[in-house]
């Protein structure tokens, strides 16, 4: 098949390059801005193959990636470019608006223009598969899980301008019949992820014996997903799944922050132990909440499951031991990001 994916280039996107190339032996034109969370470093294994090509574009700039389009003939798009980072939204929203809704407009758009004008064998079999998050429905109370009848009551402006992005796919598809198939994903987890985020800095950090900031009181709790299931999921979706239906994404795998992190501290002491030190633990360090911080997402995977017969591999304990281990080893990828961003705490305005 081929395949143009956006965002390639990011975390979930190189997994899903990496898979379409490397597993299933398709042909991908990777069409990426290349922000700061970028690195095509994470593309490196299949970067020389002919069946990886690179573009950079900003899926917002209409013309750009219509010329995609034009050039390349997809059978089937993944859109995956987004700003993903919740403190960073807060502080601010903009570059959210920009790619997580106009960004959404310009794929749509590129692709009914693109459906249009392809020959009849091709416009037949063509399909959109928009990637979301769990975090358009809001926080969830102790106990159950979203499903794809859940409500959107996003909090952040990050899951604000995702869920704007889900809407639009939506009426792209009611409206002018686009193939459009959604899913909204857990927190992805694993190698190449921008250490930003909660597991790679927690890392990072214990690793080099700096405090490891947990928000609040830890009690958050996330459904964690390992991105190389996350790709093959996405991988059946685009084989398997219908347009107009929508798929969740998890990996049965709740977590408070506090456990992630400590379990993260054990691993280190196990794997990269300091003789003469206390254990990491007490790098942990808590720090004031996130403003609108949502306790508790949980994803009910259920129609993934019997649908499209995918299902989780990795446990959580695999996939997080894995992924220690990939940071400790594959200094050369993050000392680069790290020099960008050392971990300074981000979006902390209220008002």
């Amino acid at each position: 098949m081929r395949v143009l994916v956006t965002g390639g280039a990011g975390f979930i996107g190189s997994a899903v390059c990496r898979h379409l190339v490397g597993e299933r032996g398709d042909t991908v034109l990777n069409f990426d801005k290349l922000t700061y969370a970028a690195n095509p470093a994470s593309l490196a294994e299949i970067a020389g193959t002919p069946r990886y090509r690179f573009r950079q574009g900003d899926v917002a700039d209409l013309p750009a990636i219509r010329a995609a389009f034009e050039d390349f003939a997809p059978e089937a798009v993944i859109h995956l470019a987004a700003e993903t980072h919740v403190d960073r939204s807060i502080d601010s929203a903009r570059p959210f608006i920009d790619a997580n809704v106009l960004g959404v407009f310009g794929l749509l758009e590129a692709a009914r223009d693109y459906v249009k004008r392809a020959p009849a064998e091709v416009a037949r079999g063509f399909r959109v598969l928009h990637l979301s998050t769990d975090e358009v429905f809001g926080a969830l109370g102790p106990e159950g899980a979203f499903d794809e009848a859940s409500p959107y009551r996003p909090s952040s402006p990050y899951s604000a301008t995702k869920a704007a992005g889900d809407h639009l796919a939506r009426a792209w598809a009611t409206t002018y019949g686009l193939p459009v198939m959604l899913a909204n994903c857990s927190n992805n987890y694993g190698p190449c992820q921008f250490p930003e985020k909660l597991i790679p800095l927690a890392i990072l950090n214990a690793w080099e014996g700096r405090p490891v900031p947990v928000y609040g009181h830890g009690a958050n709790v996330r459904d964690w997903l390992f991105v190389e299931d996350h790709a093959r999921a996405l991988s059946a979706i685009l084989d398997r799944g219908a347009p107009g239906e929508t798929y969740l994404i998890g990996g049965r795998s709740e977590r408070t922050n506090l456990q992630v992190v400590e379990t993260i501290c054990g691993l280190l002491d196990e794997v990269a132990p300091r003789p003469g030190e206390p254990p990491r633990r007490a790098l942990i360090a808590f720090v004031a909440d996130r403003p609108g911080h949502d306790l508790r997402y949980a994803v009910d995977c259920g129609k993934i499951e019997r649908e499209l017969g995918w299902r989780p591999q990795v446990s959580f304990e695999e996939g997080l031991r894995r992924t220690v281990l990939w940071y400790l080893q594959r200094g050369d990828w993050w000392r680069p990001l790290r020099e960008r961003y050392g971990g300074e705490r981000l979006g902390r305005a209220a008002s």
